[in-house]
């Protein structure tokens, strides 16, 4: 039996077990952190999760799609909230199917390693982190974060899984000629909760995301199952108005009563919330390579950490699993064929992904309220409709098709550009008819 060493048991790491595990791998799985199955795991640092399609393919192969849907709340749209208290309502897409789904990411974690530990030789390992990879055996040396002690395993395949600051990535370039990008967004976040009402009911709208947005400062709030819902406000490290700048309840409740009037009241422990919970930050990550040989390969955050903007870090990561053993299938005999097909397959429209999510941050925070941004939603939706196979807009292309990323995107930019032209002519046609008409009236007198 082939034997793989997986860093990392979160989102990317624990799919990737199941998938190896029918591929007939037994399969180890180290993380430095705790059981995300234990109370309170990672809470207050999480922001929720919309699946969709791509990462529903990847669950579907797994067999887990069914489960996650259970425990997730679908959101037909997004509502956005004006600064006057008003609400409007956007819907995602055109078709039934075209929706996103709120999932807690300590849920989605947990199921995950659940499912992943049916499968057989699957084993997990919590509290331990890896300390050094050697790439050509390969084999790492893992620590016990309880006792100190360290274990040397050899593995046939070493997966990095293990986030956008990985320990695998690092000592799998170490020496090599490898690119690493890296990028810090200028703004932080903090977690907190819309409660349910004292009756058990929703505050707000529940199939939906929430958004507050803001040159200055935004917020999203997310549904849970339960009726709550998981708000993420996002605002500058420094700087006034900053996270910086809010060290008193005062300071507290006069920025969200600034930033997002309406919320205040949905939040009876925003003060506690806010001061309990630590501040997040976000990060992008380009690089390559992503494999070494046949033994080492990267996967999610460690090879394509992204804001989470667009809604497909996550998503992405599990689209990753699945072409990795769909390339794992292709190449049964030739483990390093199948790597390098994978990072040939992915890399590039990981990279696009980078750049739409730094987009979709500027649309969410600046114009996703304007008049103008709802007017081209509302032709792209039409224009969609009317002839769907001709025309897809990018939101759609890239949250509810599995159309890969930079193809999506060319594919988005010939459109605009089919709406300039005809916005250019319909002008054209227009000032040409104003002309005529005016000299049949000077013909006239």
């Amino acid at each position: 039996m082939t034997h793989a060493v997986i860093a990392g048991a979160g989102l990317a790491g624990s799919l990737a077990a199941g998938y190896l595990a029918r591929r007939g791998y037994s399969v180890q799985v180290f993380e430095r952190r705790g059981d995300p199955r234990a109370a309170n795991a990672g809470e207050g640092r999480s922001i929720n999760l919309g699946l969709s399609a791509r990462g529903m393919r990847a669950l579907a192969g797994a067999g887990l799609l069914d489960d996650v849907l259970a425990r997730s709340v679908p959101m037909r749209g997004r509502v956005v909230h004006h600064p006057d208290g008003t609400t409007a309502f956007q819907p995602y897409g055109v078709a039934e199917h075209q929706i996103l789904h709120s999932v807690l990411r300590r849920d989605l974690n947990a199921l995950l390693v659940d499912a992943a530990e049916t499968q057989h030789g699957v084993k997990f390992h919590f509290g331990h982190r890896l300390d050094r990879l050697d790439r050509d055996t390969p084999a790492v040396r893992v620590v016990d974060a309880a006792t100190g002690a360290a274990t040397e395993i050899a593995a046939d395949l070493v997966v990095g899984a293990d986030g956008a600051f990985s320990t695998v990535r690092e000592q799998l370039q170490q020496g090599r000629r490898a690119d690493l990008h890296r990028e810090f967004l200028d703004w932080g976040y903090k977690e907190l909760t819309i409660p349910t009402d004292v009756d058990g009911r929703p505050r707000v709208r529940l199939d939906a995301l929430h958004v507050w947005p803001g040159e200055a400062a935004m917020m999203v709030a997310h549904p849970n199952v339960d009726g709550s819902l998981t708000c993420t406000v996002f605002a500058p490290f420094e700087g006034d108005p900053s996270l910086a700048t809010l060290e008193t309840p005062a300071a507290v409740r006069g920025f969200i009563r600034r930033h997002f009037p309406d919320a205040e009241a949905l939040m009876p422990r925003l003060v506690e919330e806010f001061f309990d919970h630590p501040v997040g930050q976000l990060t992008t990550v380009r690089t390559a390579p992503w494999r070494h040989a046949g033994t080492v390969v990267l996967i999610g955050d460690a090879c394509h950490a992204v804001y989470p903007f667009y809604g497909q870090g996550m998503n992405s990561a599990f689209e990753d699993c699945l072409v990795l053993d769909e390339c794992l299938g292709e190449h049964p005999t030739d483990v390093s064929r199948a790597l390098a097909a994978y990072e040939r397959r992915r890399r590039p429209h990981t990279d696009v992904l980078a750049d739409l999510s730094v987009r979709n941050f500027v649309e969410l925070r600046d114009r996703v309220h304007r008049p103008a941004y709802a007017a081209k939603a509302a032709a792209d939706r039409m224009l969609n409709r009317l002839a769907p196979r001709a025309w897809t807009p990018l939101y759609t292309m890239v949250a509810h098709t599995t159309v890969p990323y930079a193809d999506a995107l060319a594919r988005a930019r010939w459109q605009d550009r089919i709406l300039r032209y005809s916005a250019v002519l319909a002008a054209a046609g227009a000032a040409i008819g104003s002309y005529a008409a005016a000299r049949r009236r000077s013909g006239r007198r």
